[in-house]
């Protein structure tokens, strides 16, 4: 994305944030009672409200900063969401075996790194853009393959194996990574009133994810 940075929001405030995944969904309730729902999304939506993390004048004056640097709406960040920013559970470091992203055919050589949450049919795949660099571990059925055989782009969460190194028919392709949400902020304007933050009053600072 030309428009968007590859900056984290300010760790220490992303903490204290409150937000979460949201969907569209469409329900008609027809003259019987019964109910007809559509999913008008795809994909689910995350939402934070940063100034919820703010603590003091120091964190707020990173976050203007920040918020300046990225011109308001304008350019996309990337976001630290502290309850799923793994492919395993958040108090487990990442294993190679967490999450499947492909099946090999012995030609395709590149894969998109996803997150699976459930299980079975009824199961949702995330796909994941923004994984951390240095964090994603591949392996072909279960057998964790060496740095060396791939690379993974920071930047789109695309897995690329490179010659000699592709996987063969069948091969069952997993990952381990941590990652970021990219987001942009969902406002072009911060109010602060000082007098109303040092008595305990927050300011609201929405952010939305981006859907890739």
């Amino acid at each position: 994305m030309t428009d968007f940075h590859e900056a984290r929001f300010p760790l220490d405030v992303a903490r204290g944030a409150r937000g979460g995944p949201e969907r569209q969904t469409q329900i008609v309730t027809l003259a019987s009672g019964r109910e007809v729902r559509n999913s008008r999304w795809a994909h689910s939506r995350r939402r934070y409200d940063a100034g919820l993390g703010v603590r003091g004048l120091d964190a707020l004056a990173a976050v203007v900063s920040f918020f300046e640097e990225r011109r308001g709406r304008l350019y996309g960040f990337r976001w630290r969401d502290r309850l799923d920013w793994k492919s395993g559970t958040p108090s487990q470091e990442p294993a190679a075996t967490d999450q499947v992203i492909g099946v090999g055919d012995g030609a395709t050589a590149a894969f998109q790194l996803c997150k699976a949450y459930g299980e079975g049919t009824s199961a949702y795949s995330r796909t994941i853009t923004k994984p951390c660099d240095g964090t994603v571990r591949i392996a072909l059925d279960g057998v964790e393959q060496p740095a060396g055989s791939f690379i993974c782009d920071p930047a789109t969460g695309l897995v690329t194996f490179g010659p000699g190194s592709i996987p063969p028919p069948a091969a069952v392709i997993s990952a381990g990574f941590a990652f970021d949400v990219p987001v942009r902020f969902d406002t072009d304007a911060i109010e602060v009133d000082l007098s109303a933050f040092e008595a305990g009053e927050i300011p609201r600072i929405p952010v939305v994810e981006i859907i890739p």
